[in-house]
């Protein structure tokens, strides 16, 4: 121990050490503020007081000295918080537990695995306790001038005995997430204070001014319909969705589903609905939940255009935050190792520092981000959570929400809505039938699944909106070949086929080359940057209005929300909602008496079994009905096609290792078998623009990975499958460096300049299983 009192962090750039007195109180006094959006401020307060007791050891300050390692001093805080306050300090135990390693798993075998005696013996991670003696440790800390909370004043979160599995789960998750943003935030000031020593926190995120923005939005709309070439009845389609969401908007808070055709303006009428909603309950952020980076792009794109004037271009990436795979780094597996074992690593705090809190007026950020976030149990997924207080959430194209999954996501975001005062709404033109799941749901969170629709039935948005023809196969079974499918596409002038993986594309793409098409030719997929998809996008856009000839083969990335209006669209079988979202791309502005969606059933079947198991329940669902009852304008069919699937799948039966850990609280088990993508996916820089390509790996490699870095980078870079480390990919994956020993297990620069394809994107040879799509 120095002779000065005792110390938080090692010495800052300025040389100076952190007293720990000021690092606890600044970690509980911001907890307890983030907690305040719902009302766990005094057990938020508490966690932050007791999460680094264990520094006050003696073997943690020869620590700082580099006199010892492999110590442990987050076990003594978590232990002090049980033995003080019994089961209202639980959730602030596992918190500060976790701050470290992860939340681990709320049961009383778990909690008296801690107490200090048993760690002694044995250490699940080898280490050293700072101090074995908690009353010792609590004797130096009110020595230093702190006083806990009276147990008897602490009111916690959680109550494992009367709410269920799921939603119990997330108001530790809460608490947690109060907690590690307030630790990180707190060390990132200290790492980063000035010459003479001032330790300011990063700056708080901007306000939403929720009026400012609403008028912005109506006057931009009220333009949009007085220069919009789309025909009558669209128009008047999309001015009555968008006045239904405003109409909404005045709602009490709470669950919503918002059903519309594709192309009925859903993007501004659900930012309606929120900016009018959040005026009315005073509510902190907007955050927009989108399954494909595609529509990120799109959706980022005009969200900033709309409102770059009022906020100004050089404050416009704080106020409207793209958070996804391409901004989010996750600790190498070292780094997290050494990092568990001390906080002191500095690539590991590196990465922390990197990782984002969501503080934010608007954030747009992925389907896999959002969920896996909301059921992790690592601090640098966890740290936002607590930002979804008092916001309002909208999901687009929640179709895409994997069945096996429903149960646990609707009962935690029902626990969002109910306890945390957020406004949940699913938004999608081929709504699931999910409150047909809330029985199942009720097991996990008491409130169930029985959304609001905005949208009155007597609108009839779908029956007035038909704009599109489906022509099904006479022979459902019977595939038809690449070459023959080649022909029927080229006879058009404008044409887009949607295949359901990328080698189907690539198999279309060389039939269609071989016939001799080059210039009007064009290709989508998920192995272009987002940089190159742009550029694509604008050119179809042109040819398509200018009456040019494009044909465009595409994965189904342009299903959900891409803007482009093809007069004929060519669709591998897939299931009844694919099918109805790219009939979204055909005759999009009602500007052709009726568009042509063409049905083909591809050579060969789409590789996942729940994709594979919903297409059969559609052809089922045309054998019995025919062409004349397969109205995809109808959402009844949508109702019955879901109940089918659910018949078939069972969602609450699904999932069974996920369910069994949420039912005995296993955050580490949780978290392991909850995931939307199964693989694991990393970020590759690619050589699409050869001159950005260049300037970004030479910064890189001088300032190793930034937050700046990633924002610029993404723009020009593909997220693919991790491929395994004997795979002929990696050869040319160099890891991007995170500090001066580490280097990232998520970002790589992508070293052949030769295996990017100016129509088809990253094209790596002998390696395109790990290309996802």
């Amino acid at each position: 121990m120095n002779d000065n009192g005792y110390f938080s962090h090692s010495e800052n750039r300025n040389g100076h050490k952190e007293p720990l007195l000021d690092h606890l109180t600044s970690v509980a006094s911001r907890a307890a503020l983030n907690a305040s959006f719902f009302d766990a401020i005094t057990e938020a307060k508490m966690a932050g007081l007791l999460h680094d007791l264990g520094k006050y050891g003696v073997l943690f300050q020869k620590r700082l000295a580099h006199e010892e390692s492999g110590i442990d001093h987050w076990s003594a805080g978590a232990w002090a918080a049980l033995t003080t306050y019994k089961s209202a300090g639980l959730a602030a135990a596992l918190a500060i537990q976790g701050h470290h390693i992860g939340l681990q798993m709320a049961s009383a075998d778990a909690m008296r695995s801690i107490n200090p005696a048993k760690l002694q013996e044995q250490h699940p991670l080898n280490l050293k306790l700072s101090e074995p003696d908690i009353n010792e440790l609590l004797h130096r800390l009110s020595n230093d001038g702190i006083d806990l909370p009276k147990d008897s004043s602490l009111k916690s979160l959680y109550d494992g005995l009367q709410a269920p599995a799921a939603a119990a789960m997330l108001d530790i998750r809460m608490l947690y997430s109060a907690l590690v943003d307030a630790d990180y935030i707190a060390t990132e000031a200290h790492f980063k204070a000035d010459p003479n020593e001032r330790t300011t926190c990063r700056e708080e995120g901007m306000k939403l001014d929720a009026a400012k923005l609403l008028s912005i939005l109506l006057s931009h709309v009220e333009k949009l319909a007085a220069t919009s070439t789309s025909a009558a009845l669209v128009k008047s389609i999309r001015a009555d969705l968008f006045q239904s969401c405003l109409d909404a908007g005045n709602s009490n808070q709470g669950t919503f589903t918002l059903t519309a055709p594709t192309g009925a303006g859903k993007t501004l009428s659900m930012l309606a609905f929120a900016l009018k909603h959040a005026l009315k309950h005073n509510l902190r952020r907007i955050v927009m939940v989108i399954p494909y980076l595609s529509i990120i792009e799109q959706t980022a794109y005009i969200y900033k255009n709309l409102f770059e004037a009022a906020i100004s271009a050089e404050y416009i990436d704080r106020f409207i935050l793209e958070h996804h795979s391409l901004a989010c780094p996750q600790p190498s597996t070292a780094a997290e190792h050494e990092g568990a074992k001390d906080m002191e690593n500095e690539d590991y705090r590196a990465i922390r520092l990197l990782s984002e809190n969501w503080d934010a007026p608007i954030v747009i950020t992925t389907s896999v981000q959002f969920f896996e976030s909301l059921f992790s149990n690592r601090p640098f997924a966890c740290r936002k959570l607590h930002n979804l207080s008092k916001s309002v959430i909208l999901f687009d194209e929640v179709q895409t929400l994997p069945t096996p999954l429903a149960v646990p996501t609707l009962a935690s975001l029902s626990r969002l809505a109910e306890r945390y005062g957020a406004t949940v709404v699913f938004s999608t033109a081929t709504q699931p039938a999910f409150p047909e799941l809330n029985e199942p749901v009720k097991r996990f969170c008491v409130t169930g699944w029985q959304p609001q629709e905005i949208v009155s039935p007597q609108k009839q948005l779908f029956r007035r909106i038909k704009r599109q023809r489906l022509e099904w196969p006479q022979d459902i079974d019977q595939p038809i070949n690449w070459p023959e499918l080649a022909e029927r596409v080229a006879n058009h002038e404008q044409a887009l086929c949607i295949v359901n993986v990328k080698r189907h594309a690539h198999s279309l793409l060389d039939e269609l080359e071989r016939m001799g098409i080059g210039d009007d030719l064009f290709h989508l997929s998920t192995s272009m940057c987002p940089a190159h998809r742009r550029k694509t996008l604008h050119e179809i856009r042109r040819r398509l209005r200018d009456g040019l000839p494009c044909l465009l083969i595409s994965t189904q990335c342009i299903e959900a929300g891409v803007d482009v209006d093809f007069p004929t669209v060519y669709r591998a079988m897939a299931p009844l909602e694919a099918i109805a979202q790219a009939a979204g791309r055909c005759n999009r502005n009602g500007l052709l008496e009726s568009g042509n969606v063409v049905i083909f059933v591809p050579e060969e079947a789409y590789p996942d079994p729940a994709y594979r198991q919903a297409t059969s329940i559609t052809k089922l669902l045309y054998r019995g009905l025919g062409s004349a009852g397969m109205d995809i304008d109808d959402p009844t069919l949508f109702t019955r096609y879901y109940r089918e699937v659910y018949d078939v799948a069972k969602p609450e039966n699904q999932n069974k290792p996920l369910q069994d850990a949420i039912l005995r609280q296993d955050f580490v088990d949780t978290a392991r078998h909850y995931y939307l993508i199964p693989k694991a996916s990393v970020n590759v820089l690619v050589p699409y623009d050869l001159e950005a390509y260049e300037n970004l790996s030479s910064e890189v490699r001088r300032h190793h990975l930034t937050k700046g870095w990633m924002v610029k980078a993404a723009a020009h870079a593909i997220s693919i499958y991790r491929p395994k480390k004997d795979a002929p990919i990696s050869r040319w994956m160099e890891p991007v460096p995170v500090g001066r020993k580490d280097t990232s297990d998520d970002w790589f620069i992508y070293l052949n300049k030769d295996h990017y394809h100016e129509r088809r994107g990253l094209m790596p040879p002998e390696s395109l299983e790990c290309i996802i799509g």
